[in-house]
């Protein structure tokens, strides 16, 4: 065993060091994830930063969509033995105040995308659900997140264009989560090879004046309810539970892109009420990014030993047919007068009960 500074903090959960997680899965993560907009179709910017004790790796990504341009810049380094150490590259994460207060860079570089922004929450960091799935015998998903609402200041640079980020338009949303969930290279299948492959998924922070409300559905290939949550925050930490959230999206005629949805939630001894979420900027998060459409780039894959630093940069509607998976959209929420904004992610992949035979 080699200790690492955050061995000198009164932070341990197990007689191992902190740099050590508990369990021996491949598949063990820890990931900061941010998204930043302006309520609107200019510019949607993504990061992403994570850690893969059990594989040796750190790696991180950005990704915007500004205009029709699709840019992405990704980073990747062995993790070593500090994992205080934030930095992959150009990239760094600060931690500013513990849940309230962090700091995102991307240094200037030669693939054309960098920023500089300050993190403020305009709620607590909420805890989610534990996401659990087991899927012939094997634990796939042991993962817990914390969500958060928030405003961004700084810039950001596409290409020679530097947009200048102001709290009063500039906001987003932000979640740390970790345990186990695929990643890296693929595993030999065995007989999770059987598995359907379906990813039936909605994710839905929203912003509004004086709260939010964050939103989770995950179904099965039969429907079947895997994960939710329903829950108005107040920025004084109050929460309300709004039950089982009631999902139905509209698709264009002939494919899985949302064109808008309702959400209904049912308060418990309340009124239910009809949300309604419409994309305005669509961002197809697993192009270039790691999330596992390139074979030799996905989150917590292994490199090298010199840290390596890419561009990847595609042009709309070119190259349309190489966009699709995972979408996180800039989305426009609306409900009993209210009008906020925040992420829109959703996926429907496979089969399920809303999609014809």
């Amino acid at each position: 065993m080699t200790l690492s500074p955050l061995d000198d903090y009164p932070v341990h959960q197990a007689p191992e060091v902190m740099r050590h997680v508990t369990t021996s899965d491949r598949n063990f993560y820890d990931r900061y994830y941010f998204n930043c907009h302006a309520g609107s179709d200019e510019l949607m910017l993504i990061i992403g930063l994570g850690q893969y004790p059990n594989l040796g790796v750190t790696d991180a990504f950005a990704c915007v969509r500004h205009r029709d341009l699709h840019r992405v810049v990704r980073a990747s380094r062995e993790l070593g033995a500090d994992r205080m150490d934030t930095r992959v590259g150009p990239f760094r994460v600060e931690v500013v105040e513990g849940l309230k207060r962090l700091r995102v860079v991307l240094d200037d570089n030669e693939h054309g995308l960098s920023f500089d922004l300050a993190w403020e929450g305009t709620i607590p960091a909420t805890l989610e659900p534990r996401h659990f799935i087991r899927w012939q015998e094997r634990v796939i998903f042991d993962s817990v997140r914390m969500a958060q609402t928030g405003r961004w200041t700084g810039h950001i640079t596409v290409g020679d264009e530097r947009v200048e980020v102001t709290p009063d338009r500039w906001q987003g949303t932000r979640d740390r989560s970790w345990g186990i969930r695929p990643v890296g290279e693929p595993e030999p299948p065995g007989i999770q090879a059987r598995n359907s492959g379906t990813f039936y998924w909605l994710y839905a922070p929203m912003r509004f004046d004086d709260h939010a409300i964050l939103c989770i559905v995950q179904e099965d290939e039969k429907g079947r309810r895997v994960l939710e949550e329903a829950v108005r925050v107040w920025p004084s930490g109050e929460e309300e539970y709004l039950g089982r959230p009631d999902y139905r999206p509209v698709y264009v005629p002939g494919t899985r892109e949302v064109t808008s949805a309702t959400i209904t939630f049912s308060p418990p001894g309340g009124k239910p009420f009809d949300l309604l979420c419409t994309p305005l900027l669509p961002v197809h998060l697993m192009v270039g990014t790691g999330y596992g459409l390139e074979p030799g780039w996905k989150h917590g894959m292994y490199q090298g030993p010199e840290p390596v630093v890419q561009g990847v940069t595609y042009t709309l509607p070119q190259d349309a047919a190489k966009m699709w998976g995972m979408v996180d959209a800039v989305g426009r929420f609306e409900y009993e007068g209210n009008v906020g904004y925040g992420l829109f992610e959703y996926w429907a992949l496979g089969p399920h009960p809303s999609f014809p035979a």
